[in-house]
């Protein structure tokens, strides 16, 4: 009996050949060996391979599509993120079919098996809202049918590639610049605990710890991701008498709402948002931010995506890592002794 889960992937790595080859196979084409040809249309009966009927109509065994999951388009990181990854696999002659989860977390792994029920060629999430123990599953057994890459988040789960940003690092190293200027109470906003909001958590304690700063817990709060709940965040720490000497934000738009809140209660500290998107230059002041290098994420994943799904012999690195750059701007001069 057919399985109509079965693809080309599968019967690529049966047989130890590339995508490449099992295609050649399918459309008859004459460069490849006798004994090849065999092996790959044994594999093909045995696991009961049936051809994407849409793509085999066009004389393909692929569709050219590659599936991308992200959870909105409202939110300018994600709405960015697409951007490249559809422009980069244009470049390619691949279009992307685009699904959104919306804010839901942990209860995604339709949105993954749906994709892949639609015979996409390869599979890219962005950021990190696939976090449930079902969500991980759905993307692990995706991963055994075709290429699953990820951007900013890293599972370690068998097949699937990870690019990634090392945003611990990066906020180790801002906590330390930072002290530079003498700051020590450092008031740090996050809206949720994802992959990535745990890694700029740790690296904001593991900065303190080396210096030797007592970390407290009163400056570092979970707020709602919009303009208001960071402003009411910075007003209860003035309004507690908390001290802060200077604030970091996990998205631009809290630091904008930070830094708003901090000059309106004349607090003149430096503020550094996250993802050095365009509300950091729009803020006024102009805001410093930590660039998570999207462009380069994205244009990694592009190359190897389009890598992985030609089947040429150059391996692809299970994991990309890039470093996080800190942009300076006004906001990182505010600061009134």
């Amino acid at each position: 009996m057919s399985d109509m889960n079965v693809t080309i992937y599968d019967i690529a790595k049966k047989c130890h050949v590339s995508i490449a080859t099992v295609s050649r196979v399918l459309n008859g084409n004459s460069r490849v060996s006798e004994k090849t040809r065999r092996i790959v249309l044994d594999a093909i009966k045995d696991m009961g391979y049936t051809p994407n009927p849409f793509a085999r109509g066009l004389g393909l065994d692929s569709m050219k599509i590659v599936g991308v999951l992200c959870t909105s388009l409202t939110d300018a990181f994600f709405a960015r993120a697409v951007s490249l990854i559809e422009d980069g696999m244009r470049q390619h002659h691949f279009d992307i079919m685009l699904s959104c989860t919306g804010p839901n977390t942990g209860h995604n792994s339709p949105y993954i098996t749906g994709l892949v029920n639609k015979h996409v060629d390869g599979l890219i999430t962005v950021g990190t809202v696939f976090s449930s123990e079902p969500d991980i599953a759905a993307l692990t057994a995706a991963a055994g049918k075709i290429p699953v890459l990820t951007i900013n988040c890293d599972y370690h789960q068998p097949g699937i590639y990870s690019i990634v940003c090392n945003e611990a690092e990066g906020m180790r190293r801002l906590v330390h610049t930072l002290a530079r200027q003498h700051c020590r109470h450092i008031a740090y906003l996050y809206d949720v605990r994802t992959y990535s909001g745990r890694h700029k958590l740790q690296g904001l304690r593991q900065g303190l710890k080396e210096l030797g700063i007592k970390e407290n817990p009163a400056l570092i709060q979970q707020v709602s991701l919009n303009l208001e709940g960071a402003e009411k965040a910075i007003e209860n720490l003035v309004s507690r008498n908390v001290p802060f000497d200077a604030i970091v934000t996990s998205e631009d738009i809290l630091a904008v709402g930070a830094q708003r809140a901090a000059l309106e209660n004349g607090r003149y500290v430096p503020v550094i948002g996250w993802n050095n998107s365009i509300l950091a230059t729009c803020a006024t002041p102009t805001l410093s931010s930590i660039d998570n290098r999207l462009d380069s994420l994205c244009a990694s994943a592009v190359q190897s995506m389009t890598q992985l799904l030609s089947g040429q012999d150059q391996p692809v690195p299970v994991r990309t890592e890039f470093s996080a750059i800190l942009v300076e701007r006004e906001s990182f001069q505010t600061k009134k002794e």
